[in-house]
C-alpha cells in the first residue's frame, strides 16, 4: 500500500509500521482517538451537568491554574 512502510526485525517480523502523515493524517487522529476512548471505557463516568457546573464554577472565580484575574 502506498505511502505505509513496515520495518522488521532480524527475523522478518514486523515490529512497527511508518505512515505518510500527508496521506494517512486524518485516518491515524481517528484511529489514535478511538484508542483512546477504549482505554478510558472502564473509567467512572462523570454526569455532563456536574461537569459543565464545576467548568461554570471554576471559571465565575475568575483564576485559573495558570493565569490570575487582574483588576
Amino acid at each position: 500500500m502506498k505511502g505505509i512502510n513496515y520495518l522488521t526485525n532480524s527475523k522478518g517480523e514486523k515490529t512497527a509500521v511508518v505512515f505518510d502523515l500527508k496521506k494517512y493524517k486524518e485516518e491515524l487522529e481517528d484511529f489514535i482517538d478511538g484508542l483512546e476512548a477504549a482505554s478510558r471505557v472502564n473509567e467512572p463516568a462523570v454526569d455532563f451537568e456536574k461537569a459543565v457546573n464545576k467548568i461554570i464554577k471554576s471559571k465565575s472565580r475568575g483564576v485559573s491554574r495558570h493565569h490570575k484575574k487582574i483588576s
